[in-house]
């Protein structure tokens, strides 16, 4: 393996042994990086989910001292009866996994770096090239005028260059300018480098997107399954999406300004608007919503 000097912002992990692209074939990676909107838990816990489906072992990890702030990302502390025993760095690894018909999968995990994006960046790109990388695919979920009796729907961000991934699982139209994450600059910055690369976000209902949203999660894993053809398992995040819309139900259900939101919403999604429903009657914010969805499901409401 090529020597890439002391300079270098990543280190092979040394269990290894051997060149790791011979343990690989062509395989895909998944961007989890933590630090950026993700609405409803919907991508950390697929990310989550994902990595409990198969063993993992750690490709490469990147020195987290020269890209993390500290004190916004403080190392968690072991205590035992008063005695310091252990602290845990943050920490930014590539992870080597397989699908459900042992695929390769690659997950890019941690938090999202506060420094050195640029650097950060090509040193991902330079792995993503020696791992022989086919597809790289970033999970996201944003908060959105949806109403949650309707399945959750994707949509996708591409760099010019992949522009063919784009409509697999939706899209959105127009032109909008939003702060970015470093998924977007790595996008463009793999576009460049001709690796096809694609962004998922689920639109969460934004009265839920404090708390956890499993239907969220579920649709990225089968969006990232459509995309990419690996063969993955939503079914227990399912699941939970039933338990969970059981629950907003019972909650929406029993206050008519909310069930009159929600109307409003779906009727805005079956006609297709792409901006959220001018409403002229008073209903409660998202905010209102979202505070006593928490108080029900800590018991509070009954």
């Amino acid at each position: 393996m090529t020597d890439r000097g002391p300079t270098s912002i990543y280190d092979f992990d040394p269990e290894w042994g051997e060149p790791v692209d011979a343990r690989l074939s062509r395989p895909v990676m998944v961007i989890g990086l933590e630090g950026w909107v993700d609405a409803g838990m919907g991508a950390s816990a697929a990310i989550v989910e994902l990595l409990t489906t198969s063993p993992t072992t750690t490709v490469a990890s990147f020195d987290t001292e020269l890209l993390i702030d500290q004190r916004a990302r403080r190392p968690i502390v072991r205590l035992e009866d008063g005695v310091t025993t252990e602290l845990t760095w943050p920490a930014i690894r590539i992870v080597a996994g397989k699908d459900r018909v042992g695929a390769d999968i690659l997950y890019l995990t941690g938090p999202e770096p506060d420094f050195r994006w640029p650097t950060f960046i090509d040193a991902v790109i330079g792995l993503v090239g020696q791992l022989e990388v086919r597809t790289v695919v970033g999970l996201g979920a944003f908060p959105a005028p949806t109403p949650h009796t309707r399945p959750v729907r994707l949509a996708t961000t591409v760099p010019p260059q992949s522009v063919e991934l784009a409509g697999r699982v939706g899209t959105v139209h127009g032109t909008l300018e939003v702060p970015a994450g470093v998924q977007a600059a790595l996008e463009l910055s793999l576009g460049k480098a001709g690796i096809p690369a694609i962004g998922l976000w689920a639109r969460v209902p934004h009265y839920v997107s404090a708390m956890p949203y499993p239907e969220a999660s579920a649709a990225l894993i089968e969006g990232l399954s459509a995309v990419t053809g690996a063969v993955l398992d939503s079914s227990s995040l399912r699941s939970a999406a039933q338990v969970s819309r059981h629950q907003v139900d019972e909650l929406i259900g029993a206050n008519p300004e909310h069930l009159e939101m929600v109307r409003r919403l779906e009727a805005a999604l079956d006609s297709e608007e792409v901006a959220p429903p001018a409403l002229d009657v008073d209903v409660p914010t998202g905010d209102e919503i979202a505070a006593e969805l928490e108080q029900f499901l800590r018991g509070e409401g009954h």
